[in-house]
């Protein structure tokens, strides 16, 4: 069974941007080339932050959801700073 993660980046610039994948390594690799979102083509290179698994789609699309309702402060204290 593959695994899904729903996923934060960190821009360049400073923003974050949050989706869902079934293959991280593939995603992230295609951020930083600027193939894979009009959102981060202008903001590379981007960094992994935070991600976590799931073993359905679903249940990563959810958290992806939830994610996005955060705050900036919100996001930051997720990925454990203060």
């Amino acid at each position: 069974m593959a695994e899904n993660y729903t996923y934060i980046l960190r821009c360049a610039d400073g923003t974050y941007y949050t989706g869902w994948t079934n293959d991280l390594d593939r995603r992230l690799a295609a951020h930083n080339a600027g193939t894979a979102s009009k959102y981060t083509r202008a903001r590379r290179p981007v960094t992994l932050v935070y991600h976590e698994s799931f073993p359905t789609k679903e249940e990563a699309m959810r958290r992806e959801w939830q994610i996005k309702q955060l705050t900036r402060t919100q996001k930051e204290a997720l990925m454990g700073r203060k």
